[in-house]
């Protein structure tokens, strides 16, 4: 028989993902907090923005912060040469490159359906 950890990440009561290490476990944990707080922020803008697509922008955004935030620092974003979105490169942002979407064996359980908390 073989024991097997997993990581749950739990928001309101509810089981939102499942990982495999712990440091994955936090790292989507907080990238969820900042898109609670963008929402918030971009909610009080008073944006006529519908709360399903606040929603999916807020959830983007987060998982996204690296390249956005050098772009808001007034940096550039790097692009592949085969055409492939841009992103920020881990020597431009001073570290080890950390992917927010588990890998391989590491696939969460379940995907994100439930809305951003900061709505509720």
């Amino acid at each position: 028989m073989a024991v097997m950890v997993k990581y749950v990440v739990v928001r309101d009561g509810k089981e939102d993902m499942i990982f495999t290490t712990k440091q994955e476990a936090d790292a989507y944990d907080k990238m969820l907090d900042i898109a609670e707080r963008l929402y918030a922020f971009l909610r009080g803008a008073e944006l006529d923005i519908a709360e399903d697509t606040l929603d999916a922008l807020t959830f983007f955004m987060a998982q996204h912060r690296d390249p956005i935030g050098k772009l808001l620092k007034g940096g550039k974003l790097e692009t592949s040469k085969a055409g492939a979105k841009p992103t920020a490169s881990a020597k431009d942002k001073g570290e080890e490159p950390a992917s927010s979407e588990p890998k391989g064996s590491e696939t969460p359980q379940h995907t994100r359906t439930t809305k951003s908390k900061a709505a509720a």
